[in-house]
C-alpha cells in the first residue's frame, strides 16, 4: 500500500507540500512576533525636508518656473506620488574655473558660452514614516541619490535627492522663516 502511494506522488506534489509547510512556519513566527512586518517597523511619523538637485536646466525666460511657497507634483522612480510644498528654490548659472595670470589661484565666473544653463536646488517638505532604515515617502525610502521628477503646469525636471533632514515642528517653522524664498535669475 505504501509503494502505491509513493508511486502516485510526483515531484510537483512534494514541492507544493513543502511550500505550504514553509508558509505555515513563517506565519507562525510572524504571529508570535519573532518576525516584524512592515507596519511594526515604523518608529515614528515626522516632517522631513529634502533637497532635489537638478543639473543643466536650460531656461530662456525671465524667471524660474519653480517658486517657493508653491506646490509641485513629484514622481519617485517614475511612479507618481503627490503634490509637495516647495520651501526654497536656488538657481545658479553654470560656472567655469579660470586661472589667473600672476598667481596660482583660480577664479570662478559665469560660463558665458552657456548663458541659459542653470543648476537648480529645490527644497521640498513632506510627512514621512521613519523606520530604522530611514524616511519612507509613498512607499519609497528617501535617500541621497534617489531620482525624482518634479512636474508643474509648465515644467518637468528630473533630479536627484541631495540632502535629507528629519524635522521637528519647531525646526520646520524656523527653517521656513529663515530661508530665502527665491533667488532671482
Amino acid at each position: 500500500m505504501c509503494k502505491e502511494f509513493f508511486k502516485k506522488i510526483r515531484t510537483v506534489d512534494l514541492i507544493i507540500i513543502a511550500g505550504v509547510i514553509i508558509a505555515l512556519i513563517v506565519g507562525f513566527f510572524t504571529y508570535k512576533n519573532f518576525r516584524q512586518t512592515a507596519s511594526n517597523q515604523i518608529e515614528a511619523v515626522s516632517k522631513i525636508s529634502f533637497q532635489v538637485f537638478i543639473r543643466g536646466v536650460t531656461l530662456t525666460g525671465n524667471e524660474i518656473p519653480l517658486q517657493a511657497n508653491e506646490k509641485t507634483f513629484i514622481s519617485i522612480r517614475n511612479v507618481p506620488y503627490n503634490d509637495l510644498d516647495i520651501l526654497n528654490v536656488k538657481a545658479e548659472r553654470k560656472k567655469v574655473v579660470l586661472p589667473t595670470l600672476n598667481n596660482k589661484k583660480v577664479v570662478i565666473v559665469d560660463d558665458v558660452s552657456q548663458a541659459n544653463m542653470y543648476d537648480i536646488t529645490v527644497t521640498l517638505t513632506d510627512t514621512a514614516k521613519i523606520t530604522k532604515d530611514g524616511a519612507v515617502v509613498g512607499g519609497n525610502k528617501i535617500k541621497i541619490g534617489l531620482p525624482i521628477t518634479l512636474e508643474g503646469e509648465d515644467y518637468k525636471f528630473t533630479g536627484t535627492v541631495s540632502d535629507l533632514k528629519v524635522m521637528t515642528e519647531t525646526d520646520h517653522e524656523e527653517i521656513h522663516n529663515s530661508l530665502n524664498t527665491n533667488d532671482n535669475v
